[in-house]
Parts: C-alpha cells; sequence; structure tokens
C-alpha cells in the first residue's frame, strides 16, 4: 500500500556517525578533522563524561567541544572511538602525512629548486600533491583533490543516514555530538549519492511503498517497524505556485531566502525546518518549495549555508545548483563542485566574481565575497546579485565589508541595488572554532582571537547601504531562529553585540526613511519588476 513519508522525519547524514557537512566529504579536510575534532573530542568524552554534561548546560559553552549527552554513554564512545581508529587508520595516516609535508616544506631552504624535493614527500601523498612557491618564495603545496577522491581516502563507507522523527527544534550541536544508536532512530548504511534518498524525498508529497523500500534496504522486521512509522495515509497540503506578476520573496529563516516569479524560482543558502509539529516560530517548509527549483545559490562553505540535511533531500527538485569556484588544490578551500558532485548532484555550476548566469529576464552575478573566513585564503565564497528585469536584489550572507573600496568598483558596474540582505552575526567565533583541525602549525590564543569568523557590524553595513543606495535593508543569517541552533551555536540577549549592532543599523536605515527589519522565522514581500 502506497504511503506518504511523514513531514517531520528527519533524513540526518552522517559520517561514521558525526554529522555530515562539506568538510566530512573532500578526504583532506575529513581527514584533518576525523583526528584534530572527532577522536579528540571523543578522547576528552572518555576521559570525563561528566565534565562534557556540565559543560554543555552552560550557555557560554554552547557550540563548543562537548557531548551533549543526559546519560554517561562513554562505553558506546569507546566502541565509536576503536571503530574510528580501525577503519579510518588511512585517514588518521593522511592527515598525519599532511602534517609531516607541511614539517619538511618549511625546512627546506628558502628559494631553491623542488624537483629533488618530490622524493621526499610522505609515501601515501607522493602522486598527489605539488610543490610550489609564491612569487615571495613561500612554499607550500596543491593537493590534486580529484585524485584523493579516487583512493581510500574517500571511502563511501563511513557515509549513512538516520532516520528519525523530529517533535521540536531542539538538538545537540552537531559538530561536537555524534548520533549514537537510539531507540527512535534507523541507521541506514546507505552513501549520500544513493537514489533512494532521492525516492524517500519524493515520497513527502508522492505516495510510495515502504514495502518495496524496506525491502531494497534489507531491513530486519524489528527495523521495519520502526520504519513504518515514519509513513502516513494523510495527503500533504499541495504547494501552490506563483502566478502573478510581481517578484515574490519568502524567507525561510537564517540565509535561506526564496525568490520566486510566474516563471522562475531561485533558493539561496538552503537551511529549512520540518512541518508537522508545534512551534511559537511560524516558518515555512519545504512544503511551501515547488517541484522544481531552477536555481540553488550556495554563497559560501559553511556549515550553515551548505546544510546536507536539507540540500539532500531536495536533490531531485534541483534544476541547478550554483557554486563560487575555488582555486583549487588548497586544503582550507575544497572544490565546491566536486564536493557536491561526489554526493550525488549532476547539475552543479560553478560562478567567478562578476560572472554572470542569465536566465529569461533575470540575471545572477557573483560578487567578492570579504572577510568572515578568519582571513585565510579561500576563494570559494560569493554574494549574489540578483536582477529581475528592473528589479535587484544583493545577497551579502556573512561578508564583511573589511575594504569599502572593493564594492565602490562592484557599484560601478551594478549600479544601485533595491534590496539588501545583510548578515550582522558581527561577534564571530575565532579562527580554530571552524578551522582548527586544518591548521598545520600551532595558532597562539592572540592569533587565534584577533582572526573571528565575523560579519558585518553597523558601520561596516552603513558602508554597503550608502555605496548601493537599497530602498530596503534587511539583516539576516543571524542564526536565531530555534531550529538553526543545533547548527550555528547561536543564542542571543538583548546585550548581544550582533543585537545592538543590527538594532543601530536598523533604526539609523528608518531614519532615513529605508524600510529595515531583522528578519526572523517566516516573511513575505511582493515587489515589482519595474520601476515606478
Amino acid at each position: 500500500m502506497n504511503k506518504y513519508l511523514k513531514p517531520n522525519v528527519v533524513i540526518e547524514p552522517l559520517f561514521m556517525r558525526w554529522y555530515a557537512w562539506s568538510h566530512l566529504i573532500s578526504p583532506g579536510t575529513a581527514a584533518m578533522n576525523v583526528v584534530k575534532r572527532h577522536i579528540e573530542i571523543m578522547n576528552s568524552y572518555i576521559d570525563s563524561p561528566q565534565q562534557h554534561m556540565e559543560a554543555v548546560k552552560d550557555p557560554k559553552m554552547l557550540g563548543g567541544p562537548f557531548m551533549d549527552y543526559v546519560h554517561d554513554r562513554s562505553e558506546e564512545v569507546k566502541a565509536l572511538l576503536t571503530e574510528t581508529l580501525d577503519k579510518q587508520s588511512k585517514m588518521v595516516q593522511l592527515a598525519f602525512a599532511l602534517r609531516k609535508l607541511d614539517k619538511l616544506l618549511k625546512s627546506h631552504p628558502k628559494g631553491y629548486a623542488l624537483e629533488d624535493l618530490y622524493y621526499k614527500v610522505p609515501p601515501i601523498l607522493r602522486g598527489y600533491v605539488e610543490l610550489v612557491y609564491d612569487l615571495n618564495n613561500n612554499l607550500s603545496f596543491r593537493i590534486y583533490e580529484e585524485l584523493l577522491y579516487h583512493t581510500e581516502f574517500y571511502d563511501k563507507n563511513f557515509q549513512s543516514i538516520a532516520l528519525w522523527i523530529t517533535n521540536n527544534d531542539s538538538r545537540p550541536f552537531s559538530l561536537s555530538t555524534p548520533k549514537l544508536d537510539d531507540p527512535n532512530a534507523l541507521h541506514l548504511p546507505i552513501s549520500f549519492d544513493n537514489p533512494i534518498i532521492d525516492e524517500l524525498a519524493k515520497m513527502k508529497r508522492v505516495p510510495g511503498s515502504p514495502d518495496d523500500l524496506a525491502s531494497r534496504l534489507n531491513l530486519t522486521e524489528e527495523q521495519k517497524k520502526l520504519f513504518f512509522n515514519f509513513f502516513t495515509d494523510d495527503i500533504p497540503t499541495s504547494y501552490k505556485k506563483y502566478t502573478g506578476d510581481k517578484v515574490r520573496m519568502r524567507y525561510f529563516g537564517h540565509a535561506c531566502i526564496f525568490i520566486e516569479t510566474n516563471d522562475l524560482n531561485i533558493l539561496i543558502d538552503p537551511l529549512i525546518s520540518y512541518y508537522g509539529y508545534p512551534t511559537e516560530v511560524n516558518h515555512f517548509s519545504d512544503y511551501d518549495l515547488p517541484d522544481e527549483i531552477d536555481y540553488v545559490l550556495i554563497t559560501h562553505n559553511h556549515q550553515d549555508h551548505i546544510l546536507l540535511e536539507t540540500l539532500l533531500p531536495l536533490r531531485h527538485r534541483i534544476k541547478n545548483i550554483v557554486v563560487p569556484r575555488s582555486s583549487g588544490g588548497a586544503l582550507q578551500d575544497p572544490k565546491l563542485k566536486l564536493m557536491f558532485n561526489k554526493i550525488g548532484f549532476k547539475n552543479v555550476l560553478e560562478i567567478d566574481e562578476m560572472e554572470t548566469i542569465y536566465r529569461s529576464d533575470c540575471a545572477i552575478t557573483g560578487l567578492p565575497f570579504t572577510g568572515e573566513h578568519s582571513d585565510l585564503d579561500i576563494k570559494a565564497k560569493t554574494c549574489y546579485h540578483v536582477k529581475v528585469e528592473e528589479f535587484s536584489l544583493f545577497f551579502s550572507a556573512d561578508s564583511r565589508v573589511m575594504e569599502p573600496k572593493i564594492y565602490a568598483n562592484i557599484h560601478r558596474i551594478v549600479g544601485n541595488v533595491d534590496v539588501i540582505f545583510l548578515g550582522m552575526e558581527c561577534d564571530g567565533a575565532p579562527l580554530t572554532w571552524l578551522y582548527g583541525p586544518l591548521m598545520l602549525d600551532t595558532v597562539s590564543r592572540e592569533n587565534d582571537q584577533s582572526r573571528t569568523l565575523s560579519g558585518c557590524d553597523h558601520e561596516r553595513g552603513m558602508h554597503l547601504v550608502d555605496m548601493f543606495h537599497p530602498k530596503e535593508v534587511y539583516v539576516y543569517a543571524m542564526g536565531q531562529e530555534p531550529w538553526c541552533e543545533f547548527i550555528s551555536s547561536l543564542k542571543y540577549t538583548d546585550e548581544s553585540l550582533p543585537i545592538v549592532e543590527s538594532n543601530k543599523l536598523i533604526e539609523e536605515c528608518c531614519s532615513r526613511g529605508l524600510t529595515a527589519e531583522r528578519l526572523f522565522g517566516e516573511k513575505e514581500i511582493l515587489y515589482n519588476k519595474h520601476k515606478n
């Protein structure tokens, strides 16, 4: 008998039981995170589970390297650690080889030829790296990332999904708490490129056979009991396509914006909550998206902007996914197109800075994105300028206006915009919070605290307003919604700097006669395509 997948079923991607995000796909970044995040957190928890249980009660520790379990689960963590050291031993070797290579390069006489140095590269890296100088004779290496994907360092057996029903937005912080066995969660050993994920996701709207899926998944009778509980006879609410002559903007929370006309739709940085349980915050869900999404735009490679939990179930609906182009080969800057291709997205378009994608009466342009990456050399980041006939929107994501002249130069090309979406998480985490596992050298506390993942404050945000002369300014990407907390680790008070600074910006914009608001939950606005 055909049934529908319940609207609040989570299809959670996992990597050896850890929440899967983009840095756990590319072999180099995955290896470094296994060693410097997963193994270290597991060892810490095994040593003192009580310390972890106490730490997660402190709001100041939200997002820290602490497992969030109500009871002592150290025996299970020990088992996961043993399994990790066994099955991911090659990943551990890769991480240590990368560190060894870095030390080798530091010891090489500056400016001398590199050909003989290739013979000293750690054996498991030979044939997978290029040794290079920059124009100041600083020595570094470039990874042949595509080649690494074709080795044992990329093992799809590490990937799995967990199916479970959510009845609220509360979850442990994703980067520090692995998903251990739970009687209400069904773990399926399938890789992210498996088409069964698409079939499951389609069943939220089109009924299918749970029995057929259970058979193909080789579920036991006990597993079937739980699996069948994820389905319902209830017919879901149908999506109502927008058919008007305006541009409809819908805010889905955090940095997720849906732009729709009668013949085109664009989804930016998908992070979408679920439907089917009581909530105090009104919000859109994936039921508010069409069966086909023309373009998904990705701004940058952070876990709250590339949410695989949202993207994988949407994969069958996405006609094109647009990602910023990386320089290629840098450990801290893996290729997003390559990553998406490997997990089953075959329709990936790369966009360069100031490059434009044209479609009917719409133009999508990638704009420079500065800041928010702790001053690391990362190219895979872009803001977007979207123009529908005469109407234009500027999605600045978490870009911090480090040098206003860059945006002045952009303005000379794209002109004024009608609406700016501005990220103002201006009290960002230090460098090591996200990039610590990738750092090949010790980072001092002073350096760590000075290089943060911060967006615009009031002053820097007003630079954009003064330059692009928008009629409307919306602060977004603040991670305030309850369904974002598990991935962003953010909780604000009225005294929090991002709230204080965004309030100042909103007040100043309003004093100038502009429409300004800090978005929260959901919002819908209709815009004219043509100037009055």
